[in-house]
């Protein structure tokens, strides 16, 4: 986690100065049903006060039985992951609402969802190039194996919606080398204060979390185990379970 110096740099030369393939920046959809995702949020958020929103922003745990609405996803999403802009050549970089080092964006969002309205129960998957959702599983009853894979945390499992950030660190390492791994960690970072500030601002609440089985979870998302060469190899990082604040 320490700082990467001159003698390293000049010792390793990245696949991008070796001017080789790059890895977009964005995962490629399946042949699945698609939900298009609102972008008319505004209405829904009823604090747009910044200090207020970092006054009042913390880890919460319990979640009232309400149903999380389409647009407060949309927008959770939006600010979370959604894309701005493209630039260069062959859109090979994106500008979201999140910062990430170079604009590599080396992360996935995979949704459990358990109380969407407008959404059947299931696993989804984020595609931010359309704004769109995609039907990853049609598993509606994944909160007993979700629970085991957050090492019982069962709260995370059976909130309305269960965010997993995945990652695929080649996005990153193209141009960064051995650096990217530190990249990567911070730019989870971002990723997750943004969805805390977004919850806070909408009335819902959200809780970090960090601690779970590596095999377990990416098992449920169909990622393959163990470590890989792949230039598209991908894992689970983070979670990080929404739901409206009780009462």
């Amino acid at each position: 986690m320490k700082g990467y110096t001159a003698a390293d740099a000049a010792a390793e030369e990245t696949d991008q100065q070796q001017k080789l393939p790059y890895l977009m920046p964005l995962k490629p959809g399946r042949d699945t049903e698609r939900i298009r995702l609102p972008l008319d949020f505004e209405d829904i958020v009823s604090e747009k006060n910044l200090f207020a929103l970092l006054q009042e922003r913390e880890s919460r745990r319990r979640y009232s039985d309400e149903a999380v609405s389409l647009k407060e996803l949309s927008f959770l999403l939006w600010a979370t992951q959604g894309v701005r802009r493209y630039a260069g050549k062959h859109k090979q970089v994106t500008f979201r609402n999140v910062p990430s080092a170079g604009s590599r964006h080396p992360f996935e969002t995979y949704l459990f969802i358990r109380n969407v309205e407008g959404i059947s129960p299931g696993i989804y998957h984020y595609v931010p190039s359309a704004h769109e959702l995609e039907v990853w599983e049609e598993n509606g009853n994944y909160e007993e194996a979700l629970a085991e894979a957050l090492c019982g945390q069962k709260f995370a499992a059976t909130a309305p919606v269960t965010f997993v950030w995945s990652v695929i660190p080649y996005r990153t390492e193209w141009r960064y080398g051995l650096k990217a791994h530190k990249y990567a960690m911070i730019d989870a970072g971002h990723v997750c204060e943004n969805l805390y500030l977004a919850c806070e601002a909408i009335g819902c609440g959200t809780c970090a979390i960090g601690a779970y089985d590596q095999e377990l979870l990416d098992e449920l998302l169909g990622f393959a185990p163990g470590p890989s060469s792949e230039t598209d190899y991908e894992f689970a990082l983070y979670v990080a379970p929404v739901g409206r604040k009780e009462a």
